[in-house]
């Protein structure tokens, strides 16, 4: 018995991060649920999501979801610029940023999705990707053990930084990898940090070449406490050292909870982000602001505008049209944010 409603599909979504949920629910609102979209992943959305500081624009994130309170964890009214000698500036802009509960909000865009149409399989691994001779994808999908092989006319690609789900596809070289610009990061969740539950504090200088550090607020006990380097810094030690070493100086009194770690995306590319009926979307795009290396409301706006180039191609009926629908996902991301990025 399959795992699936059909083996061939007009859209196949790869990865249920925040870019990949909002380009599988805007297409399917887009089409009327006309279209046959199918949304994968190897785990749910709101369980284990990637960890990250949580905090995005009020006013950004409302116009792309409108925001529930239910997933929501505070508000956020400013930020401090702190020098390596602890002298601070302060912007202030009352309730400007908002702290998500990830795993609500998640959850919150798979409902989305659901309720357009979309088919959620949150057991799929993508095991590989092969272009066939008819122009569709061919994919093959591992469900707790059971391969099947699917086909799609569009796929997505929204598996988040280092995507290697396109790598050695000849028809995709000179897409954006997702990879060409990864950067170090470390970060914990630790209490006994004295903070405002109201800023977010960012920390500049030699402390942290080309990168920053920082802490975030959770729920007014808990801290996300982190730093990003540059990719091309020698520490002569580990992240971890740093980090403890970082917080052991400043923060003795902390107690670290956990500790989360890896490459994240932090470039702005212009290469296109679509070929041969495959879009990248996301950090799977180096879609992420190239200086506080921020990506949720970026991923948002990533997976809406490849969802509506992603449209456009479905229902072309010529080649020059579907190549049209593919060079307008960068213009659209470069429009809306990608200069200013």
């Amino acid at each position: 018995m399959s795992n699936f409603k059909s083996k061939t599909y007009d859209a196949i979504v790869c990865g249920a991060g925040p870019a990949g949920l909002m380009a599988a629910c805007t297409l399917a609102r887009l089409t009327g649920g006309a279209k046959n979209v199918l949304l994968l992943d190897k785990k749910d959305p709101w369980k284990e999501p990637i960890f990250c500081a949580e905090a995005v624009s009020t006013d950004r994130l409302n116009a792309l979801w409108p925001i529930d309170g239910s997933w929501v964890r505070g508000s956020i009214s400013g930020i401090y610029f702190t020098s390596p000698k602890g002298h601070r500036a302060e912007f202030y802009s009352r309730d400007c940023g908002s702290l998500l509960d990830r795993s609500k909000f998640h959850r919150a865009l798979a409902d989305g999705c659901a309720a357009a149409g979309v088919e959620c399989q949150f057991r799929g691994l993508v095991k590989s990707l092969a272009r066939l001779e008819s122009g569709d994808w061919s994919l093959k999908v591992s469900v707790e053990g059971e391969e099947e092989e699917l086909q799609a006319k569009v796929v997505i690609d929204a598996t988040g930084p280092g995507s290697r789900l396109t790598h050695g596809i000849p028809e995709l070289d000179g897409i954006e990898s997702g990879d060409t610009d990864l950067e170090p990061a470390i970060f914990a969740v630790a209490e006994g940090i004295k903070h405002s539950r109201e800023h977010i504090e960012l920390f500049f200088g030699s402390e942290f070449p080309s990168g920053y550090g920082w802490i975030f607020p959770r729920d007014g006990v808990e801290v996300n406490i982190g730093f990003v380097l540059g990719k091309d810094v020698k520490l002569g030690k580990s992240l971890r050292e740093k980090l403890q070493e970082f917080i052991g100086t400043h923060y003795p009194e902390a107690k670290v909870k956990a500790v989360y770690g890896g490459m994240i995306a932090c470039g702005q590319s212009t290469k296109p982000l679509a070929r041969s009926g495959l879009f990248k979307a996301g950090d799977a795009a180096s879609c992420v602001n190239p200086i506080s290396r921020s990506g949720i409301v970026e991923a948002l706006l990533c997976g809406k505008v490849v969802a509506e180039s992603a449209k456009e191609w479905l229902e072309a009926t010529s080649a020059e049209g579907r190549k049209a629908a593919e060079e307008s996902a960068l213009k659209r991301w470069m429009g809306a944010l990608g200069k200013s990025h």
